[in-house]
């Protein structure tokens, strides 16, 4: 018996003395880094571009060194001298969907991007991968940070935007902290803006499990203004002087709404606590974007306003992919079929277990034929991740499918479930 309790005294003391401490390794403050991800389908290189300091984080100050998900990039921040993992963090971005696009086969680009991690309170290492499609790094690279270079900007100790809080439970160390900025809305119109800020909360809260886990969250509006009012369209030769420079007809796509400009969008946060980033643009065209971990923006005045932010919130805060198909989309080759996706919610069966098989009656046939989709909920419907063969899905139907289904599916929810989990328990 003493042996048992000595062993277990053991183990208690290991797993105590390797527990890692937010304060042993970070200040209240937070660093971003803003990187360009640059090239074309077939090279690809990153570059750092800047270091800025924030007045305070407002991330996880647990689980500092894991991922809930793999996503597109992974973030590496080490202890110089020990070389310790101290902190990760992972995403996706646009330039990488960029490059999987016809164009990129004959043009060079370049991408910002921008991530905020816990400033050290010593030198560290930082190291940025980037992931093809088969999980194999694409680009690296590797850089010191140090804590007093003078060369690290302060940001964010005046001149904030006005905001006001939606949602506010608690501090932004305890709860999830999500930004709605206003996209080409004037000074006159920030009234409207808040209103439309309201409705998309609402529209969030709406759906489980957000709905049931609210309280897990605070919820900003900010007050970024534009100097003209509406968002660029390109394909109706229509351009606008906006405060963060989003349009439509992203990769030649009618309703695909984004914006390169992240560092701007950031800029307008500074000093603002924030983790996630809602883009709300003022137009009645049809479209949005989410991207994982960056951003998400969703036209306001379409009258499917409601369920496509909520969708574009679905990529842009757990991972999830589309789960529509198209044969004429503009991104192909996206999921080599012999390599199971990253994504929570989409599955080639090629590592199946890793996703929704324990969710599955032992008897639900594979895949699924939509003609039993009242018998089975959860399922492995075939369709989606863009593609109408070899994909599969887990319900018929599904928030990340169609505007008009009403909720995310139970394998959604899960993965959203547990993306709240991580960062607040």
């Amino acid at each position: 018996m003493r042996l048992i309790t000595t062993i277990i005294a053991s183990l208690f003391i290991a797993l105590y003395t390797n527990a890692q401490n937010f304060t042993d390794y970070f200040t209240n403050k937070s660093l971003r880094i803003d990187y360009i991800f640059s090239g074309n389908a077939t090279t690809q290189n990153i570059f750092l571009d800047e270091l800025s300091q924030l007045p305070s984080w407002a991330g996880r100050r647990h689980h500092l060194s894991e991922l809930p998900l793999e996503g597109n990039g992974k973030i590496i921040m080490r202890d110089l001298n020990s070389k310790k993992s101290i902190y990760e963090t992972s995403f996706s971005s646009l330039f990488q969907e960029w490059i999987s696009t016809d164009e990129a086969k004959t043009t060079s680009k370049g991408f910002e991007n921008t991530f905020i991690l816990p400033f050290p309170l010593h030198s560290v290492e930082i190291e940025v991968s980037l992931f093809d499609a088969r999980h194999n790094i694409s680009a690296s690279m590797k850089h010191i940070v140090d804590p007093n270079d003078i060369l690290i900007k302060a940001k964010g100790l005046s001149h904030i935007l006005p905001y006001k809080y939606i949602v506010k439970n608690g501090s932004e160390q305890k709860c999830i902290d999500v930004a709605i900025l206003a996209e080409g809305y004037t000074i006159s119109e920030m009234g409207i803006f808040y209103e439309d800020a309201a409705t998309a909360c609402e529209s969030l809260f709406a759906h489980e499990p957000f709905k049931s886990m609210k309280d897990k969250f605070n919820v900003v509006a900010v007050a970024s203004p534009s100097a003209d009012s509406g968002i660029s369209a390109p394909k109706l030769k229509q351009w606008k002087d906006t405060a963060f420079g989003s349009h439509f007809d992203t990769f030649y796509s009618d309703r695909y709404l984004t914006t390169n400009h992240v560092k701007a969008i950031n800029d307008a946060l500074a000093g603002i606590p924030y983790e996630y980033i809602i883009i709300l643009a003022n137009t009645e065209q049809y479209g949005g974007g989410g991207i994982y971990n960056a951003f998400t923006l969703t036209a306001a005045h379409h009258k499917m306003f409601r369920p496509v932010v909520v969708h574009e919130f679905g990529h842009s805060f757990a991972g999830l992919a589309d789960e529509y198909f198209y044969d004429e989309d503009v991104m192909n080759d996206t999921y080599p079929l012999n390599v199971e996706p990253w994504e929570p919610n989409i599955s080639t069966l090629a590592n199946f277990a890793s996703k929704w098989q324990d969710m599955l009656d032992e008897k639900t046939p594979r895949p699924t034929p939509p003609s039993a989709k009242d018998k089975y909920a959860i399922g492995v419907y075939e369709g989606g991740g863009y593609s109408a063969k070899g994909i599969y899905r887990p319900a018929y139907n599904c928030r990340m499918r169609t505007n008009e289904y009403p909720n995310f599916c139970p394998v959604c929810q899960r993965a959203i479930t547990r993306i709240i989990k991580f960062y607040t328990e």
